[in-house]
């Protein structure tokens, strides 16, 4: 690896501190911020500022923000994103810590399509494939996905008279029970399905943002009931959280603390 160059990650520090606070930051802020000399930052604010990455913001004299640059070059990144491709990496990383089978879901009307899928290495373990569709309500992706609908949304793709179709004599069949599930899946942010779409298989499920906040995906972890158990249930619930966390980060969410 080549050495890193001093003043480019000064820039890219002084940059970064717009991630947080008022979104505007004089000269002396930085000094105070970074321990900088103050004729590196005003060298480095000027370069900066000549490039269009920061701007004067009119009426604050001294001050500035976040030009247009950061948000062309965001652009192009989110441009290019493949949440495929993504989900994937993100899945493989998962299913190495835990060993047991991953899959990324997207939404689409009741239904829920696997995009992305890793299998565990044990000789038992979930069979299942990338661009399968199941009933959102039967699983943990779906439900993490319903849960993140507003409420208007998720009456038109599950009308409170529905018929809901059972995979498993688990499965929700009652749209209001199904509600009630939702609610909590609200509150606790995380999604747990017990041999609701396969006798043999229990998962969790975490929520995938966008850059806007968004969930546009859920990240699973299915576990065949012969390794399930409460403790094993908390340890996954924390990885798919921790997973679902780092493919938002790829699609360019940040969250906040």
């Amino acid at each position: 690896m080549g050495r890193l160059v001093p003043a480019v990650t000064r820039a890219l520090d002084i940059l970064e501190l717009f991630l947080d606070g008022d979104g505007s930051l004089s000269a002396p802020d930085i000094v105070r911020r970074l321990q900088l000399p103050r004729t590196t930052v005003h060298e480095l604010v000027t370069t900066l500022a000549a490039r269009q990455y920061i701007v004067p913001v009119p009426g604050q004299p001294g001050r500035y923000r976040l030009g247009v640059r950061p948000y062309q070059l965001g652009s192009r990144y989110a441009e290019n994103l493949d949440l495929a491709a993504e989900g994937q990496q993100v899945a493989r990383a998962v299913a190495e810590t835990c060993d047991e089978t991953v899959h990324v879901a997207i939404l689409e009307g009741a239904d829920v399509i696997y995009i992305a899928k890793v299998d565990s290495t044990h000789a038992v373990r979930m069979v299942s494939a990338a661009g399968r569709r199941l009933p959102a309500h039967c699983t943990s992706v779906g439900k993490m996905l319903l849960a993140s609908l507003p409420r208007e949304e998720l009456d038109a793709r599950v009308p409170a008279g529905a018929e809901l179709p059972a995979m498993t004599a688990n499965s929700i069949t009652d749209p209001a029970a199904l509600r009630e599930a939702l609610d909590e899946i609200r509150t606790r942010g995380i999604a747990v399905e017990t041999r609701e779409s396969n006798e043999d298989v229990s998962c969790v499920a975490a929520p995938v943002r966008d850059r806007t906040g968004r969930v546009v995906a859920a990240l699973s972890i299915s576990v065949p009931m012969i390794r399930w158990s409460e403790e094993r249930r908390a340890e996954l619930e924390q990885l798919a959280v921790k997973g679902a966390a780092e493919l938002s980060e790829h699609l360019g969410h940040r969250s906040v603390a």
